[in-house]
């Protein structure tokens, strides 16, 4: 199993940037593919980027694309979630998943979830 802590939330000016954070505990951490999803108040759940287990292959919904970086440092158990060039529109609830799936997508099964970190985006 994996257990998910995310990080990094908070109140950011537009055009600036912000880090999310996501530590992952379990030995199986390698070999699950993850993702960011994002909920603002009154809306649909909404895919913003995922990742392979190895860190090579990426995916991001085209609002986000040339301003949002996914990563992951398998070494230290850890997925990020680079946000520069933040817009109002960027306000809303982060949540990390995984999923069993190593080359995962938008539509994948993610199984695992962390609590949600806050971002909010002033203007």
């Amino acid at each position: 199993q994996v257990r998910l802590v995310e990080s990094g939330g908070g109140l950011v000016q537009a055009g600036g940037s912000l880090t999310l954070s996501c530590a992952a505990s379990g030995r199986t951490f390698n070999s699950h593919g993850m993702g960011w999803f994002r909920q603002a108040p009154g809306q649909e759940r909404e895919f913003v980027a995922c990742i392979d287990w190895s860190g090579r292959y990426t995916q991001y919904v085209d609002s986000v694309k040339g301003r949002f970086t996914i990563s992951r440092d398998n070494a230290k158990n850890t997925v990020y979630l680079l946000m520069n060039s933040v817009k109002a529109e960027d306000t809303a609830v982060y949540y990390c998943a995984a999923t069993a799936i190593m080359q995962p997508g938008p539509m994948s099964r993610y199984d695992y979830w962390g609590q949600g970190t806050q971002v909010t985006v002033s203007s």
